[in-house]
């Protein structure tokens, strides 16, 4: 950033801190909740969801090789093998819009194509088999079969898309990782999965969220999730240790602590201005709840794609769109608009806006964002049509 930009920044949080009526009971109850919510995000999202993902994405940069990734999410490789990779990481990986950051920016380092990389960023947070079963229960299967046709399409269409609006900066880009010097697996690939595996595991079954019902499959996994944890856990230790020298470790550490560097700060600051806006669940923030759900009544375009544009820039942990979607519907939200910010909120936040620009740029960010919201509106217009 160059010194003019730097000062024009500063001029205008002065100019925001100066003329902010700070003794407003809105302003007050956003600082709080600001806080509140960064608080909330440290306790619940960093230690077991974000510090796993930073070690995932610094194993894959340091330990799997550029060519291994573009063999299967390259943009020379089968768009039936890349997409599908991608989207099927989703469901594996039930990981919030936050968490996926990490693990999208280190294989689209390692040569994952843009499209294959975007869909695998939109898919991780939204094909989420928790959250789309816990939504079929609350709000009605015939939401949930939606939200889960939509999210799937959508993981591919706007790769896809992704891919052909940059194709010309995406073919240039592939060139140069495809004549980057091929050193091959210093040690066998089996290993190497097994430790890579070993941390997903531990990601996965640390968040695993508690069911909603006290009994079937989800609750047995979730009585049994720290004894599944524990072995991965351990599993990870024995393989760095035993496969890895102090070189490689270290390569590793330094490869973590940039991806932590890099994405950190942004999301801190992003979720102090999402809370300061909209606040947590149930709780009022600068802009009032109420004002929300008086904008997203009824299907017309308006309330589509306010209700995909406010579900872009809030921050949803993993499932907990489901209980503020049945509030919203419970005050009057549409059915077409509860899909629309169904299938744009998990996916983006302001927080992960911020870092996919720091990694992929501004035009590409915008392009993303764009995608996601009007494909959203889109659907919710469509849904809502059929389901009124």
């Amino acid at each position: 950033m160059s010194d003019k930009n730097k000062l024009f920044w500063l001029a205008v949080v002065f100019a925001l801190f100066y003329f902010m009526p700070a003794d407003s009971y809105r302003v007050q109850s956003g600082a709080v909740e600001a806080v509140a919510m960064l608080h909330e995000y440290a306790r619940e999202h960093v230690l077991l969801c974000l510090v796993p993902a930073f070690f995932i994405a610094g194993a894959i940069s340091v330990f799997v090789s550029a060519q291994s990734v573009m063999k299967y999410l390259g943009g020379n490789a089968r768009k039936s093998v890349a997409y599908s990779v991608a989207a099927v990481s989703g469901t594996v990986l039930a990981v919030c819009s936050c968490t996926v950051l990490p693990l999208f920016a280190g294989i689209y380092k390692r040569g994952a194509g843009l499209g294959p990389a975007t869909a695998f960023l939109y898919s991780g947070p939204a094909i989420n088999v928790l959250a789309i079963i816990l939504t079929a229960r609350v709000l009605g299967v015939q939401l949930g079969v939606a939200r889960a046709v939509g999210a799937i399409v959508f993981s591919v269409v706007i790769g896809i898309a992704m891919s052909f609006l940059f194709n010309r900066e995406e073919a240039q880009r592939q060139q140069n990782f495809a004549l980057a010097e091929d050193i091959g697996e210093d040690k066998p690939l089996w290993q190497t999965i097994w430790h890579v595996v070993s941390l997903v595991v531990f990601l996965v079954f640390a968040n695993w969220a508690a069911p909603r019902e006290p009994d079937g499959l989800w609750s047995l996994i979730y009585g049994i999730k720290w004894y599944v944890a524990g072995v991965a856990l351990l599993s990870v230790v024995f393989s760095t240790l035993r496969w890895f020298d102090h070189g490689e470790r270290e390569s590793w550490l330094e490869s973590t602590k940039g991806y932590a560097l890099q994405v950190m700060p942004l999301l801190f600051a992003g979720v102090l201005v999402a809370g300061f806006l909209l606040g947590r669940p149930g709780q009022e923030a600068l802009i009032p709840s109420r004002f929300v759900a008086s904008l997203v009544g009824g299907n017309g375009l308006f309330a589509n794609l306010f209700a995909s544009l406010a579900g872009a820039f809030m921050y949803f942990a993993t499932l907990t769109e489901v209980p503020i979607l049945q509030g919203l519907l419970g005050a009057g939200m549409g059915q077409g608009p509860a899909l629309a910010l169904l299938l744009a909120g998990p996916a983006l936040s302001l927080p992960n806006m911020l870092v996919i620009r720091s990694v992929l740029g501004t035009k590409k960010t915008i392009a993303y964002v764009g995608l996601v919201v009007a494909m959203s509106a889109t659907a919710g217009m469509i849904y809502g049509t059929f389901a009124a």
